[in-house]
């Protein structure tokens, strides 16, 4: 079968939700059986967003095979419901990346290299392929907005590739916002109107455009869209805000967006089978009670640097027919304050990953208050690597206790680097990246929750835990629940004589699922709701 394209843009202005838009496509066409893959092309000229300041981009989310992209591809695994790869996210930075490469060994032959042919005919090679047949259609959300000068070869590919492919096998969303003005009660076309005039000065014609609004769009104002941005009135769609983020693709269902894109990619329309995801809204939507949950980290000034860690604590309230409440909480804010003051009216606590020093005591005094006050504790990444120094300080009476990356003169280094390590200077060269097996002890806390001994689960850090302070940590009381299979790395700690007290070093946030909730998170919630219940 012939791969279909369906492209999504944006025009106006950014932060439309071409993600969510894109995202949710993908699940209403997968609820109709097709196989989906979907990608992100970001027109910034990093190699990847890896070393960009959480504060300023947002997460990094990790793919399965290890690469560090957007975080728009956390809402695709979340909606789809599949596993991406490294193909999925492509920056400027990495096309120019490999064209200066190829040019320096000569593969151009001496050429001149252009805009045109060479990016774009990179661009285009990165369109996913299906090697194996396997992923029917193929959604590409193109960052930035349209008219954007860094924007513009992606443009360019996209209106070669659709003559190459033929136009039967692509489909272009166009998503624009269309502004109310409250002032004079109005809705305004115009500027959607001119979004698409950039994209045909640029030789392309979208099929279907999604509008952005406020309020709902009548009859006439569709319309009116659809007379001067040349499409038919049916591919005028209306995209509202919703209460909750995982009803997106069921307003977009009542729109019919998924019925128009097969219908232009000349594919059957079939019925869909949304049991699975209506099942999930409904238990979202009559949640009862609400439990509290501190994120405590040093990137809260944007939620969007701990997007998927908050987004798998909804999660976890879901399967446990609760609301959660996130408390943000600046771990700075911590160093000097009485952390009780701050703390204690949180039903459980979450200390996610990080790299640098700054904040780093304020999120100890956290672990110390949720370890000594049974109060339900998941640490994450550095926030395991936490766990042990404060447990090491304050259990072992080791006051020196430290990781190598605060402190490259302490005695006591509980977190190290690997033998090997040490000497490499590539920000993010050395970094375990992507999904590491994990072997877990039978009869603990991990074991219970995941159900099984072998897990996998992906990883984003560099430094490890001190093999040598493995025999006294647990002579204390801490239990090493998971190891690599080869027993050498640490993966997993938990105290059993508490409610709830685990770490990981991974990052499990980036597998859970509104309609699969991750084990850790799940059991969180589990525990925190029980503690509010005791309140």
């Amino acid at each position: 079968m012939c791969t279909k394209y369906v492209f999504v843009t944006g025009g106006v202005v950014s932060g439309l939700g071409k993600g969510i838009t894109a995202a949710s496509l993908g699940r209403l066409l997968k609820d109709r059986g097709h196989k989906i893959f979907m990608q992100k092309f970001d027109p910034y000229l990093n190699i990847d967003p890896g070393t960009m300041n959480p504060v300023q981009h947002g997460e990094v989310f990790v793919t399965e095979d290890g690469l560090e992209t957007d975080l728009d591809l956390g809402h695709y695994e979340r909606f789809v419901d599949v596993n991406l790869t490294s193909e999925s996210n492509v920056t400027s930075g990495r096309i120019y990346d490999t064209i200066l490469q190829k040019e320096r060994r000569g593969d151009y032959e001496g050429k001149t290299v252009q805009v045109i042919p060479h990016v774009t005919n990179e661009i285009k090679r990165r369109f996913h392929r299906s090697k194996d047949g396997t992923e029917e259609i193929v959604i590409i959300e193109i960052g930035g907005t349209v008219g954007d000068i860094e924007s513009q070869p992606f443009f360019e590919a996209i209106r070669q590739f659709r003559q190459e492919v033929g136009f039967e096998n692509t489909c272009l969303v166009h998503v624009a916002l269309v502004p109310f003005l409250r002032a004079s009660l109005e809705v305004k076309t115009k500027p959607v109107q001119q979004s698409v005039k950039t994209m045909q000065s640029l030789g392309l014609w979208p099929d279907i455009i999604v509008c952005r609004s406020d309020i709902p769009l009548d009859d006439e104002v569709k319309e009116k869209i659809a007379l001067f941005c040349n499409v038919d009135p049916k591919c005028v769609i209306e995209n509202l805000d919703v209460e909750y983020l995982y009803e997106a693709p069921m307003m977009l269902e009542r729109e019919e967006l998924a019925q128009r894109v097969l219908e232009k990619l000349d594919l059957s329309v079939t019925e869909p089978d949304h049991k699975e995801w209506e099942e999930m809204l409904e238990r979202l939507k009559n949640a009862k009670g609400v439990v509290k949950i501190a994120i405590v980290g040093k990137y809260v000034a944007l939620h969007d640097a701990y997007l998927s860690v908050a987004e798998a604590i909804r999660h976890g309230a879901i399967i446990n027919d609760t609301r959660v409440r996130i408390k943000w909480i600046d771990s700075e804010k911590l160093d000097d304050i009485d952390v009780a003051t701050m703390l204690d009216d949180v039903d459980g606590i979450i200390i996610p990953g990080g790299f640098g020093s700054r904040g780093i005591k304020g999120k100890i005094k956290a672990i110390r208050y949720a370890r000594e006050n049974n109060i339900p504790f998941l640490g994450i990444c550095l926030g395991m690597q936490l766990a042990l120094i404060e447990f090491a300080r304050n259990v072992l009476k080791l006051e020196d206790a430290d990781s190598l990356e605060f402190n490259e003169e302490t005695k006591d280094p509980i977190i190290h680097l690997l033998k090997g390590q040490e000497d490499i200077d590539d920000i993010g060269g050395t970094l375990r990246l992507g999904a590491y097996p994990c072997h877990l002890k039978e009869g603990s806390l991990a074991y219970d929750l995941y159900g099984t001994s072998d897990i996998s689960e992906r990883h984003r850090h560099r430094y490890e835990v001190n093999n040598a302070y493995r025999e006294t940590l647990e002579d204390h009381g801490i239990v090493l629940s998971g190891l690599s299979p080869d027993g050498n790395i640490v993966e997993m700690i938990e105290i059993p004589d508490h409610p709830y007290f685990i770490a990981t070093q991974a990052h499990p946030e980036f597998k859970s699922r509104p309609n699969r909730p991750h084990p850790l998170f799940a059991g969180l919630i589990k525990a925190a709701k029980a503690k509010a219940e005791e309140r």
